[in-house]
């Protein structure tokens, strides 16, 4: 269904607002079954992302800060975030060897194991979501998005 019809707005100010009201639209849907796989799995979307980010540099890991700063949505809650994770025994933190003061959140088994029941699931949510796109359109759309991030 267009969006126009799903929002029932027929006229835009321009083509910008139009652009943008379609995107948070489709965002905000592709988001909704997203968080649905999570949900069935005890997580927030939030918390995948940051178990996604230190599945990539497994087995090392992280600080808070560099975690902070690779989230989809910038959250000042990454610390309590780790801290739920952490007594769910879904990561781990060690002391950094070059800066004691410097905590390191790093996977966990349990945290690969997750990943690895949630993954087809949002794989499979997103291969319906963009299955009327070509890869051609898909790789379009990224680099669309791309363009609108500073």
């Amino acid at each position: 269904m267009p969006v126009r019809e799903r929002i029932q707005q027929w006229r835009f100010k321009n083509a910008a607002d139009e652009a943008v009201v379609s995107l948070i639209v489709a965002a905000t849907h592709i988001e909704q079954a997203a968080e649905s796989v999570f949900e069935r799995h005890g997580i927030t979307g939030d918390q995948y992302n940051v178990l996604r980010i230190l599945r990539g540099v497994h087995p090392a890991g992280h600080p808070r800060c560099e975690v902070a700063r690779r989230m989809i949505n910038p959250s000042p809650d990454v610390t309590r975030m780790l801290d739920r994770l952490l007594r769910r025994g879904l990561v781990a933190r060690v002391r950094d060897s070059a800066d004691r003061r410097l905590s390191v959140a790093t996977i966990t088994r349990a945290g690969l194991a997750l990943l690895a029941r949630v993954d087809p699931e949002l794989e499979s949510v997103q291969e319906t979501m963009t299955a009327m796109l070509t890869p051609a359109q898909l790789r379009r759309l990224a680099r669309l998005c791309d363009a609108l991030v500073p």
